[in-house]
């Protein structure tokens, strides 16, 4: 999300100054297809650390993690969109394209999984709640421009708290089927870009990523 910043805890024994990993780095847009996937997330670092971990909601005061109780919160409408993409050789997309994949038919399939996963996102994720969601939609689309699937998913839920884990989680196990479906014929596919590009509903109300339609 551009408006905000991925918070880690500082390792035990840090590396020395300079020699750290980036936690995530940018890939290449494209232009083709719903737009990249934007900028890595900086990281905090700092005095602002301990503020910033007060304010995380799956924190409780004796800075363990724990469920949020959503007891009190009214059942309103909510909706979130995720994207992602599969990169493989132009010839694994041509011949998915073409239906020529010995498994079966790869998008109607990675379609079932994606939607399956979703329903199990409170099952998969620790600190999530199982939700009784109302809908999920999954699109792919070819970006012949970077030998890629594009994938988008859309999770809808009338409750207590919202559905971007779902949709976020639904596009992560499209883009798994995907690659379980082809890697008899291309091992290197590329998993990348997997992010929320809008919400709806809730306190928090509306959110929609910069640059993304």
């Amino acid at each position: 999300m551009s408006s905000q910043e991925l918070l880690i805890t500082p390792p035990a024994n840090p590396l020395p100054q300079g020699e750290r990993e980036p936690l995530c780095a940018p890939s290449p847009s494209t232009g083709e297809g719903w737009g990249g996937g934007g900028r890595a997330h900086p990281v905090r670092q700092g005095a602002d650390e301990e503020a910033a971990a007060s304010s995380l909601s799956h924190i409780d005061e004796a800075g363990r993690a724990h469920m949020v109780d959503v007891s009190a919160k009214p059942d309103t409408a909510r909706e979130a969109t995720a994207r992602g993409r599969i990169v493989m050789r132009p010839e694994t997309l041509a011949l998915v394209e073409r239906g020529g994949v010995e498994k079966g038919d790869v998008l109607a399939v990675a379609q079932v999984g994606g939607v399956m996963a979703a329903k199990q996102t409170g099952s998969l994720i620790p600190m999530c709640h199982p939700l009784p969601i109302t809908g999920v939609d999954l699109r792919f689309q070819f970006d012949h421009a970077a030998s890629a699937i594009e994938i988008e998913a859309t999770a809808r839920v009338v409750g207590k708290t919202g559905v971007e884990m779902e949709a976020l989680t639904a596009v992560a196990v499209a883009a798994l089927t995907i690659y379980d479906m082809c890697k008899a014929v291309d091992r290197a596919m590329v998993i990348q870009d997997i992010r929320l590009v809008r919400k709806s509903g809730g306190k928090s109300g509306e959110f929609s990523r910069e640059g993304e339609t």
